[in-house]
């Protein structure tokens, strides 16, 4: 008990499908996912890599 199987995965997964519609999901990962790099870096104390100098960029 406790842990997600993929049968609840593929069920929260096709809940999303039908909220969001197939166009807003990438959207939403994508504003999930800057916002946990966001996070990272501020936790470590690193500026955001908008504010970063082109050379230092990779």
């Amino acid at each position: 008990m406790g842990k997600i199987g993929p049968t609840e995965l593929l069920l929260i997964l096709a809940i999303l499908l039908v909220i969001f519609g197939g166009r807003k999901i990438p959207e939403i990962a994508r504003g999930l996912g800057e916002g946990i790099r966001s996070f990272k870096e501020s936790v470590r104390g690193e500026k955001p890599a908008s504010e970063k100098p082109a050379e230092e960029k990779k």
